[in-house]
């Protein structure tokens, strides 16, 4: 399990375990915060597309996944 602070995971980089697409780099390029200081939206860029996408910030937890930085 990768072990993630909310705090840090604006600009944060990561691979996918199963790249689809051909993307497999990632970065993380837009974190909300609500009031309580918990993540409410997160939003992952692949790096050589450009395509971009919301993802639940807790999946990045799982590594049968994603690998934090690029490998």
């Amino acid at each position: 399990m990768n072990r993630i602070n909310p705090k840090k995971l604006l600009n944060s980089k990561w691979t996918a375990v199963k790249p689809q697409n051909k993307e497999k780099h990632f970065m993380i390029t837009e974190v909300e915060f609500d009031e309580e200081g918990d993540v409410i939206h997160c939003l992952i860029e692949a790096v050589m597309t450009k395509n971009e996408r919301a993802i639940d910030w807790q999946d990045l937890k799982d590594d049968s996944q994603w690998q934090q930085g690029w490998k």
